[in-house]
């Protein structure tokens, strides 16, 4: 027997933010074999807070 667990997605979002999350995929639209549009994402979602400091500088109004 499987034990299954429930979680909030309030928490799996925490677990995932206090970690970091990286997410990386290639799109390329393609006809003929001939590439016409091709999209490259990467993109990286992470908290920020005191012990990680963000890395552009603070503006204040």
């Amino acid at each position: 027997m499987t034990d299954q667990r429930e979680i909030a997605l309030v928490d799996l979002l925490d677990r995932l933010l206090a970690g970091g999350v990286v997410i990386a995929g290639d799109i390329t639209l393609r006809i003929a074999d001939v590439d016409l549009v091709r999209v490259d994402l990467k993109a990286l979602i992470s908290s920020v807070g005191d012990a990680v400091p963000s890395p552009w500088k603070q503006v204040t109004p």
